[in-house]
């Protein structure tokens, strides 16, 4: 008697493109989150992940969003490796999601935290123009790679699956 597939594997191939997608967007925002916190916050002192209170804040609130990444990290990569156990991995749809989940964090971050919410800038004592610019247009070629990758996955997996 076989098992039933999973609602979410491509037909044929036992692999999971959504679940690799989903998994691998969130291993992409961990590490972008990663990044601006290690480059911006750590290294260059441009911000604080909150700087609308004292240093103190500030510090907490980087040290909660480093805190939220690793834990997203190692729930990512413990998920990839279960995918990658079971033969279930769909790598195109996972390197989309990859590139989706860093866009997604940083479109996220430039329009909410830096232009609705105000938790913080890119930069403080300068125009911030040309770095909002700069933030959300990497954000926004993220989000495009990703969803370009996307449509030619799901496209090489519907041929597979009707061949």
């Amino acid at each position: 008697m076989s098992t039933p597939a999973h609602p979410y594997t491509a037909p044929g191939t036992g692999r999971e493109p959504r679940r690799s997608m989903v998994m691998c967007a969130v291993i992409g925002a961990a590490v972008t989150a990663a990044l601006d916190e290690i480059v911006f916050h750590q290294i260059l002192h441009w911000h604080h992940f909150y700087d609308r209170s004292t240093l103190g804040v500030g510090l907490l609130s980087d040290g909660l969003l480093h805190t939220a990444e690793l834990l997203a990290l190692v729930a990512g990569f413990f998920l990839y490796a279960d995918l990658r156990r079971r033969r279930a991995l769909a790598p195109a749809h996972a390197l989309a999601g990859l590139f989706l989940g860093a866009g997604a964090f940083q479109v996220f971050d430039g329009i909410v935290d830096h232009k609705l919410l105000r938790l913080h800038q890119v930069r403080y004592g300068v125009d911030v123009t040309p770095y909002d610019w700069a933030w959300n247009l990497a954000g926004l070629v993220l989000l495009a790679v990703g969803g370009a990758l996307a449509v030619r996955a799901r496209r090489r997996s519907a041929a597979r699956s009707v061949a």
